[in-house]
C-alpha cells in the first residue's frame, strides 16, 4: 500500500515540479527548495499514515507534519516557506482534477518574528573602500570588484554569479541582470564602478588567454570558470569582517545595505524597488524600518524637545 501511494505521488509530484519550472518559469533555487520540501512531506506521509492515495492526506495530517516541524525548534519563516509549497502543490493538484478538496484551506500558517535586515553602516562601506587594501592581482581586483558591485547595484548572488561581459555596457553605463523569473532589468552604474571593472578586465582576459578558455562570464575563478556561490560568500565575509561586527556578513547583507544607504539619502521607495528587481513594494517597505529607526536617534540628538 505504502508503495502504490509513493509511487502516485512521485507522478504527481514530478508534474508539479515541471509546472512551476516552465510554466511559472521559477529559479534554481526555488526548484530546489519545493523539491525538498515535498520530499520531507512525502516522507511522513508515508512512515506516519497508511494512506493509499493522495487524498487520504488530510488537513490533520498536514497539521500533524508541521507540529512535528516546530518540535525541530526550526524557525517560523521555513515553517511557512513548506506551507507556501503545499498551497501551491495542492492548488495544482485541484486544477488538475486529482483531488476534489483542498485541504491547505483549514491549515492556518504562523505569525513570522518581524526582523529587520542586517546592514553595513556607510562609514564602515567608505572604510573598507578607502582603507582596505586588495591585492594587486588577479584575486585581489576581482574580489574588489564583487564586494563593489553587490554594494552599489543591490543584485542578488545568483544575479551577480550570473553576469556575463556582454551585460556590462560600458557606454550607458549600466549592466542588464536577469533576475527571479527571468526578468531583465537594467541597473545604472557610477563611474568609480566603471574604473574598477576596467581594472579588472585586462588581467580576468589574462588569465583566461593563459588557460586557453572562452568563459563569458564576468567572474571566475583562477581556474577560468564561471565563479559559484561559496566563493562570493567567503570573498564577502573576509573583508566585512574587516570594518563591521555584525553577525551576518553575506551577498545579501550587501543587498540590504545598497537598499537602506538609497533610502537615508532620499531615493525613492518605488525607485529602489525597480533596481532591486521586488514584485511588489511590499517586500521593499521593510527597509523603510531602518531608515525610521535612524530617524529616530537624529531627533532624539538634535531636537531640543526631544
Amino acid at each position: 500500500m505504502k508503495q502504490k501511494f509513493s509511487y502516485f505521488f512521485c507522478a504527481v509530484k514530478d508534474r508539479f515540479i515541471r509546472h512551476i519550472r516552465f510554466g511559472k518559469r521559477y529559479s534554481g533555487h526555488t526548484l530546489k527548495a519545493y523539491q525538498n520540501d515535498l520530499d520531507q512531506f512525502e516522507d511522513y506521509l508515508i512512515n506516519s499514515y497508511d494512506a493509499a492515495y493522495l487524498e487520504s492526506a488530510n488537513h490533520f495530517m498536514i497539521r500533524s507534519w508541521l507540529v512535528l516541524l516546530l518540535g525541530q525548534s526550526l524557525n517560523t519563516k521555513t515553517i511557512n516557506r513548506k506551507i507556501s509549497t503545499l498551497k501551491s502543490f495542492y492548488k495544482f493538484l485541484l486544477r488538475e482534477n486529482v483531488i476534489h478538496e483542498n485541504p491547505m484551506l483549514k491549515v492556518v500558517s504562523p505569525k513570522n518574528a518581524k526582523t529587520l535586515p542586517s546592514f553595513v553602516k556607510e562609514k564602515d562601506m567608505d572604510r573598507l573602500v578607502g582603507e582596505i587594501k586588495f591585492d594587486q592581482n588577479f584575486q585581489g581586483y576581482r574580489d574588489k570588484l564583487i564586494i563593489q558591485l553587490l554594494y552599489s547595484t543591490g543584485i542578488r548572488l545568483s544575479e551577480l554569479i550570473s553576469l556575463q561581459l556582454i551585460d556590462i555596457d560600458l557606454g550607458t553605463m549600466s549592466i542588464k541582470v536577469l533576475g527571479k523569473r527571468k526578468k531583465e532589468r537594467l541597473i545604472p552604474v557610477s563611474n568609480y564602478l566603471i574604473d574598477v571593472i576596467g581594472n579588472y578586465l585586462p588581467l580576468r582576459n589574462k588569465l583566461l588567454s593563459g588557460l586557453n578558455s572562452d568563459c563569458t562570464y564576468l567572474f571566475i575563478t583562477n581556474k577560468g570558470k564561471q565563479s559559484y556561490p561559496k566563493l562570493v560568500y567567503r570573498v564577502v565575509n573576509k573583508y566585512l569582517s574587516y570594518v563591521s561586527t555584525i553577525p551576518k556578513k553575506s551577498p545579501h547583507t550587501l543587498r540590504h545595505s545598497f537598499a537602506t544607504s538609497m533610502l537615508n539619502n532620499g531615493a525613492d521607495l518605488n525607485a529602489i524597488k525597480e533596481l532591486l528587481g521586488h514584485a511588489s513594494l511590499t517586500a521593499t517597505q521593510i527597509y523603510t524600518h531602518n531608515t525610521i529607526n535612524r530617524l529616530k536617534q537624529i531627533y532624539k540628538h538634535a531636537h531640543p524637545r526631544a
